[in-house]
């Protein structure tokens, strides 16, 4: 293998590699916020009335969650004078 084949295939492992990590860095950098998403926009365990992603039916419920940013949860201001919440909030959920 020449010098250039020998600098190519490092070059694809190391992307390939950083690759795998990158989820897992993601992952720690959010945090659940609930009561922030738009109606089905919502991330994976939300409340009763919802079964996964995608699945809450009112912008903003309460116990549904969205994957955000560490630490910009409790700060994030909704329409409506609500706020985002670290823990499933009563509001807005829809009668199930």
């Amino acid at each position: 293998m020449n010098r250039m084949s020998s600098l190519a295939l490092a070059a694809t492992l190391l992307t390939a590699a950083a690759g795998m990590s990158a989820p897992a860095a993601l992952a720690q950098d959010t945090e659940k916020c609930y009561g922030v998403a738009m109606a089905g926009q919502n991330d994976c365990a939300a409340g009763p009335g919802t079964t996964c992603a995608g699945t809450s039916t009112v912008d903003y419920q309460g116990n549904a969650w969205k994957a955000v940013p560490a630490g910009t949860c409790v700060s994030m201001e909704i329409d409506g004078d609500r706020m985002g919440s670290l823990e499933a909030l009563e509001r807005d959920v829809p009668m199930t």
